[in-house]
């Protein structure tokens, strides 16, 4: 899944989206509320981790901006202040939750899973593919009951064929849902990874062509029905 944190304290916004990627969230970072709102028209975010105090457009006036233009993904408001006001004038701009800085990562890491459950309307919480199953919530993969242990970037890649079926997903495509957009990898990283995950599928007996390759255009998974 991949998060868009908001923050202008570039110390901290780095420390969060280091704890945030050893949770395989794929994270991007804005440093001000202009940037942050470029982020949101050009990429699909499924959370915004937002500061209320920011440069060129504030938290506050952002998240309403956003709600008034119908995104409609999460968005958890970090504040400084632990205060009734702050926290009212926080939800009524449209905000889902807050946090109050300092974080504790445990407390952020739960909310996360709290509002990334809620958005997730009527869904199956475990994705499935041709006896292939994967749980967003736990992270675990398995093939016919055998453990699959993944990277991160596996797993992110798995999980992102696994949402999409059928619908063939380019190696750009695949960058841009998974890597930061300061730090894209070259496009052969995908091949290398792909390769990677084929043959740890093949070694819990998957069919060698789970994961096709569509020459010229990308990648989808195979079709079992």
């Amino acid at each position: 899944m991949r998060i868009l944190l908001v923050e202008d304290d570039l110390r901290l916004a780095e420390t969060l989206a280091e704890a945030l990627n050893d949770q395989l969230y794929a994270v991007d970072i804005a440093t001000d509320g202009a940037l942050a709102w470029d982020y949101v028209k050009t990429l699909d975010y499924d959370l915004l981790l937002l500061d209320v105090m920011l440069p060129e457009i504030d938290g506050i006036t952002l998240c309403q901006r956003l709600r008034s233009q119908g995104y409609l993904m999460p968005i958890l408001m970090l504040t400084a202040r632990d205060t009734i006001s702050d926290k009212i004038t926080s939800l009524d701009a449209g905000a889902d939750d807050y946090i109050i800085k300092p974080v504790d990562l445990g407390e952020l890491f739960a909310r996360l899973r709290a509002l990334l459950r809620r958005g997730v309307v009527a869904t199956a919480p475990i994705l499935e593919w041709g006896g292939l199953k994967l749980n967003p919530s736990t992270y675990e993969v398995n093939y016919q009951d055998q453990i699959l242990n993944l990277t991160p970037k596996e797993y992110s890649i798995l999980e992102l064929l696994m949402r999409n079926g059928r619908r063939v997903l380019s190696r750009s495509l695949m960058i841009d849902n998974i890597w930061k957009i300061e730090d894209p990898p070259e496009e052969d990283t995908i091949k290398v990874h792909i390769r990677s995950l084929r043959q740890k599928l093949k070694a819990v007996g998957s069919p060698d062509n789970l994961i096709e390759t569509v020459h010229g255009l990308g990648y989808r998974l195979a079709n079992f029905t």
